[in-house]
């Protein structure tokens, strides 16, 4: 957003509302967000993948700057259902990656045992 556009009138609440599917639904989502910018800037020095970095240019509060994703549809409301499926499936996915590492390293253990057996037998049946 232009700097001379700054106040409390931008973005306009009538394109805010067009967002999202109620004001209860934007105000949350711009809370929330504003906590999360907060989190942000109170972290600058450490790097975190939980924390979103700000998705506008502006030098506004925290929460005007949560409305101003919101109109930029850089922020969107995500149904709760759907994150429960989106958490379900990544924990689904950590458990299947989980369980592929344990494969490989035990097929490589077992690479390294076979070689290790062969290696013995190789060294008696030379000194016989």
């Amino acid at each position: 957003m232009p700097a001379n556009n700054d106040s409390m009138m931008t973005p306009q609440l009538e394109d805010l509302l067009g967002k999202v599917d109620s004001k209860f639904s934007l105000v949350t989502l711009a809370a929330s967000r504003a906590r999360e910018l907060q989190d942000y800037y109170a972290k600058m020095g450490s790097v975190s993948s939980k924390v979103v970095p700000p998705q506008v240019a502006s030098l506004r509060k925290p929460l005007s700057m949560g409305f101003e994703e919101i109109a930029a549809d850089k922020i969107v409301r995500v149904p709760a259902e759907e994150m429960a499926e989106r958490a379900a499936a990544e924990e689904a996915a950590m458990a299947d990656a989980a369980a592929l590492r344990a494969a490989e390293a035990a097929a490589i253990l077992g690479t390294a045992q076979a070689v290790t057996e062969v290696g013995v037998d190789d060294a008696d049946s030379g000194d016989a």
